[in-house]
């Protein structure tokens, strides 16, 4: 207990950033990937191109990869951002694909004969997707959304090695200061096990109100 308790606010800051990484880059990717499954079943064609190249390209990335391309490619263009915002937007674009992907399957389970109906009353793509098709298909995925929110928040330990504050980067000063490195990994494992089961607490209680009963 003594590696937690002599190094309480280390733990926290750490928690705290992984925390925040967690949260503004799972923003960031249901934005993405509920606009990227909006473009692949688009009836524009060049949208549905961009939707399937930015799942295709992202999906078969590696996500330290992809890391290293924002935080040392971006620049190049005269983007500079602190290394936090960088790393939210790597972990939110690599998981925006997974969310498509998941979003898209829900799409799929929605009759299709609801999308003929609404557009036979006059409704548009966009009314059509966002009042009757995502509602019910968003009821069908909250499950498998949960759990790339949660592969997003154990992903985010690969922001430590570029110089973003979280709880995997905590082991380094530990281990400067001569602490044990097995119980600096399991305080940091329970760290990590607190932020994966609020995830998960907070998808069950979404999937008892909103999802479909099987």
């Amino acid at each position: 207990m003594n590696v937690l308790l002599d190094n309480l606010s280390l733990y926290g800051e750490g928690l705290l950033g992984t925390v925040e990484l967690t949260v503004y880059a799972s923003l960031l990717a249901l934005v993405l990937g509920f606009l990227m499954a909006a473009f692949r079943v688009a009836p524009v064609g060049s949208l549905r191109a961009l939707g399937t190249a930015w799942v295709t390209v992202l999906r078969n990335t590696p996500l330290t990869l992809l890391f290293f391309a924002v935080v040392l490619g971006l620049p190049r263009f005269g983007l500079v951002l602190p290394f936090q915002l960088f790393a939210i937007l790597a972990l939110g674009c690599y998981t925006s694909a997974f969310i498509c992907e998941a979003l898209r399957s829900g799409i799929n389970t929605v009759p299709v004969g609801q999308g003929e109906a609404a557009r036979s009353l006059g409704l548009t793509f966009p009314q059509t997707l966002g009042d009757i098709v995502l509602p019910q298909a968003f009821r069908s995925v909250i499950p498998p959304i949960g759990s790339t929110l949660i592969a997003l928040a154990k992903n985010s330990a690969i922001a430590g090695a570029f110089s973003v504050t979280e709880l995997l980067g905590v082991y380094k000063p530990l281990s400067e200061m001569g602490y044990s490195i097995i119980w600096s990994f399991v305080w940091i494992a329970v760290g990590y096990l607190i932020v994966t089961l609020s995830i998960s607490a907070i998808f069950n209680v979404l999937e008892k109100r909103f999802g479909v009963a099987r």
